[in-house]
């Protein structure tokens, strides 16, 4: 390290987002996706020193801003987490949305600040609500995402025949009813939904090789979502977990996962672009989601979601190496 690490923590929906704001060296020019490769093979150990203990641990997420090459765009943000470098965050969206209100990175303007962000797969739009000069609630509108193979089933010891859908909001998912499980949210603790989600996610990417009309470094499948199944419009909330990443937690509803679920729904015909619906997450947060648009992905019926949260500031901090702090790089208890 050339110099200590400076961050500020946020959290959206009790999913904690660590957005680094010094200390990383200057990065390459070129497109988001070369940024994202050139952080994986260079500069690694800076994930570690501040996603692992003893700064982070092992459901800590991060967001590291960097120079944008899309026109147009107010900031470009690689995103980070347990195993390494993901494409697209919704809950670090609906946090760095208001962050750029309230660092100006962008001009503050009431009622709604726009806030365009470069992603690794593609441009998100933000909407900041801004009243009497505060941020308050945020909202994003995704990039195009589809439904990419519906109602596959697959054979998953111990749990028997599981039947699944892989949609794309920004990262691909597996979605399954958690009841294939012998789930039940509120009942059975969080390490039964992180056991079968792991084993979906491993069983589903041998089963189903992905590609995606963009880029191939976006296909790839970012980790599973298991829900209450009540997948048909209601105006109940329906309840999900996200699994992703190294058997990673997600404690908000996940953006890109409400963002995917969204688009499975519609290729469905279980909601309409008119129709709103609440995702609850494992710990009671709470995301509203909608179909924005039609659109499509290459060969893709596809949509554009909104998504909408509140995003909260947990603290500031500077992080330092010791020469000799032979744990210092960071490490995880598994």
């Amino acid at each position: 390290m050339a110099a200590p690490l400076s961050v500020i923590d946020m959290h959206t929906g009790g999913e904690p987002l660590r957005i680094i704001t010094g200390g990383y060296p200057a990065l390459p020019k070129g497109t988001i996706l070369e940024k994202r490769a050139y952080v994986r093979d260079n500069l690694d150990a800076l994930r570690k020193i501040l996603m692992f203990e003893p700064r982070g641990h092992f459901d800590m997420y991060g967001a590291l801003l960097v120079e944008p090459n899309l026109p147009g765009a107010d900031l470009a943000v690689l995103f980070m987490h347990n195993e390494g470098y993901s494409t697209m965050c919704g809950h670090a969206i609906i946090a760095l949305g208001r962050y750029a209100v309230d660092y100006g990175l962008v001009e503050k303007v009431e009622p709604v600040t726009t806030v365009r962000i470069e992603c690794p797969c593609g441009m998100v739009v933000a909407s900041v609500e801004v009243k009497d000069g505060k941020s308050a609630s945020v909202s994003f509108e995704s990039v195009p995402a589809f439904l990419f193979a519906g109602d596959r089933t697959i054979h998953l010891p111990p749990y028997g025949d599981v039947t699944f859908d892989v949609a794309y909001g920004g990262a691909y998912y597996a979605l399954a009813h958690c009841g294939q499980f012998g789930l039940e949210f509120g009942r059975d603790p969080a390490r039964k939904f992180i056991e079968a989600a792991t084993l979906l996610t491993e069983a589903v990417k041998d089963a189903v090789p992905l590609t995606h009309p963009d880029h191939s470094d976006l296909a790839f499948l970012y980790g599973s979502i298991l829900t209450d199944g009540l997948d048909n419009w209601s105006e109940a909330p329906t309840k999900n977990v996200c699994i992703f990443a190294d058997a990673q937690l997600d404690r908000s509803p996940t953006g890109s996962g409400v963002t995917a679920r969204l688009a499975a729904m519609h290729a469905k015909g279980q909601i309409h672009a008119t129709e709103a619906r609440i995702f609850e997450s494992i710990v009671g947060s709470r995301f509203a989601g909608a179909v924005a648009s039609l659109t499509r992905a290459g060969p893709f019926d596809a949509i554009t979601a909104r998504v909408s949260g509140h995003a909260y500031y947990s603290g500031k901090a500077e992080f330092i190496v010791e020469d000799d702090d032979p744990l210092g790089q960071g490490f995880l208890v598994l």
